[in-house]
């Protein structure tokens, strides 16, 4: 329910309680550090605004009147009540600056949070300022958005293509998919790598349903083949970027995977990377939160500040 226009803000309430403590405009206004004319004025203000004459002034003082007695009665519990939701509200503060939920897609989650939560503990180390407690889950990328709706979580990092309803979002790095597959696989021979439409056909080594890796993988076949395209049934579904992986090494089929997490397994030769040249497999990875366009003050906003300068890949 709204209040009314009648209603005085809590500063009125204030000068009201001083007078009725000190009996003296001039007293009420040492008490507050206001003039004895600027307490006169807003007592004037509120006896205008409330239509109720609140105290009687004289050459000996200031004397509440029967209904100034009864408002100040109110007041004293109005203020009251003011000071534990502002205390309360400043434990909030700092609260959300000391602990955060965090829910991250895989990739994000394996690959890039541990070096940006060693960023920022750094720099609170050398800030003189209290380490943020980070409860981390590391899920897919439609759970993590679910969360962020649900408010389980205060800040989401996702991988998923496409525009989003209901939660706001940044572009924190950019990666991308690479085909992968054993280094004795017949791909591996194929100087132009293999087409759109043959990797599409091809049973493949898959996350699963909500996988932000997965639906990019779907959205760029259709960038390049049609909505209509249909891929193979999955040799394997799994619920991780680690036992895709091993499935892959161990022979089981061709998988597209993030280019962050199998970078080392590239450069040693222990998987191999095929060219698909038709797809465009770059995606952008974005921070999520509800709420305003800026991120939450507190930890939110410090770890978001230091996802930059952290070597995160761009």
């Amino acid at each position: 329910m709204a209040l009314s226009s009648r209603m005085p803000d809590l500063s009125a309430f204030e000068v009201l309680l001083a007078i009725a403590r000190t009996g003296s405009l001039g007293a009420a206004g040492r008490q507050l550090g206001m003039t004895q004319q600027a307490v006169s004025a807003r007592l004037s203000a509120m006896e205008a605004q409330t239509g109720v004459r609140l105290a009687l002034r004289s050459a000996r003082g200031s004397q509440l009147t029967s209904a100034g007695a009864v408002v100040t009665e109110w007041a004293d519990q109005l203020l009251e009540m003011a000071g534990q939701v502002d205390a309360g509200l400043a434990s909030l503060r700092a609260e959300s600056r000391q602990k955060m939920k965090v829910a991250a897609s895989l990739t994000v989650a394996e690959q890039l949070i541990p070096r940006w939560l060693v960023s920022l503990q750094t720099f609170a180390t050398r800030a003189g300022r209290e380490i943020p407690e980070v409860i981390l889950t590391a899920t897919n990328s439609e759970q993590v958005i679910a969360s962020i709706r649900a408010g389980s979580a205060d800040l989401g990092f996702i991988e998923s293509p496409g525009a989003l309803s209901g939660v706001r979002s940044r572009v924190v790095a950019q990666d991308s998919l690479v085909v992968i597959v054993p280094p004795d696989h017949k791909w591996v021979r194929r100087a132009k790598g293999v087409t759109a439409e043959e990797l599409s056909q091809t049973p493949l080594v898959v996350r699963e349903q909500g996988s932000g890796t997965r639906d990019w993988l779907t959205a760029a076949l259709r960038a390049a083949l049609g909505d209509g395209v249909e891929q193979a049934r999955p040799v394997l579904e799994l619920s991780s970027s680690v036992a895709v992986r091993g499935a892959v090494l161990h022979g089981a089929g061709p998988a597209v995977m993030s280019r962050l997490a199998v970078a080392e397994d590239l450069s040693i030769g222990r998987l191999r990377h095929v060219e698909v040249p038709e797809l465009d497999l770059r995606r952008d990875l974005r921070a999520i939160w509800t709420g305003g366009r800026t991120p939450p003050a507190g930890a939110v906003r410090d770890l978001l500040n230091h996802v930059g300068g952290a070597g995160t890949p761009r």
